[in-house]
């Protein structure tokens, strides 16, 4: 069986160096790179080395929780992303859980228990700290209620802006968007700026976070697949 392909997101270069050292003594783990959160070229680097499992310390992070999220998820749409953070409250995991984090691990838990979860998060699971599993299931359970009856951040777009949108959230930027719907580079920026608008944002990335905390997320097989 291939090991399971890890990349370390963390702004102590110290820790991400001692996590890794840990990570190795684990012959199914494959620790293929690390980085910190500002990295310039993390989307390429992702887009090269695939990783299975992206670990985030979102507490050191030079951005914020949303935008970092985000744009792991963005680059790397397959992986799957564990927080290990030092953070006791709920509406953090929650708001994790809305941007497609899988697993909140509590950095006291020990890498025996990490291992365990990355393990299982491969296999398709997710865990969060039962204590926090109250909040998050009434938050998603809202969200659900929002969702089906049109009372949603997304509401108020119209058919094509949630397309674009949509597009967006798949990783695509403006030029394939415009290839993909048909429409010149003018109407999708059009668009795109009546999108932010909408949804009160300033940035794609802050964009894709919105849509995706609203429950739209990456199609299986989006537009400028082949």
């Amino acid at each position: 069986m291939d090991p399971l392909r890890l990349w370390l997101v963390d702004d102590h270069a110290l820790l991400t160096e001692a996590l890794a050292a840990r990570l190795a003594a684990f012959a199914d783990l494959w620790v293929v790179g690390h980085s910190t959160s500002d990295d310039p070229q993390l989307p390429a680097r992702l887009a090269r080395e695939r990783p299975d499992v992206i670990t985030v310390e979102p507490e050191s992070a030079r951005r914020s929780e949303a935008e970092l999220f985000a744009a792991l998820r963005s680059a790397a749409p397959d992986a799957r992303l564990v927080a290990l953070t030092g953070s006791r409250d709920p509406l953090r995991a929650l708001a994790a859980a809305r941007l497609g984090v899988d697993a909140w691990i509590p950095k006291a838990a020990g890498t025996t228990h990490l291992v365990e979860v990355l393990r299982g998060v491969c296999r398709g699971d997710a865990w969060f700290p039962p204590r926090f599993l109250g909040v998050i299931l009434r938050g998603l359970r809202e969200d659900v209620h929002r969702s089906r009856t049109g009372t949603g951040p997304l509401d108020s777009l119209s058919g094509r802006e949630r397309e674009v949108l949509a597009c967006m959230v798949d990783g695509m930027r403006g030029p394939e968007i415009a290839s993909a719907l048909g429409l010149s580079a003018n109407t999708i920026r059009t668009h795109t700026h009546s999108v932010y608008a909408k949804l009160g944002v300033h940035s794609r990335l802050q964009a894709v976070s919105a849509a995706r905390s609203a429950g739209l997320m990456p199609r299986a097989d989006p537009l400028h697949s082949t």
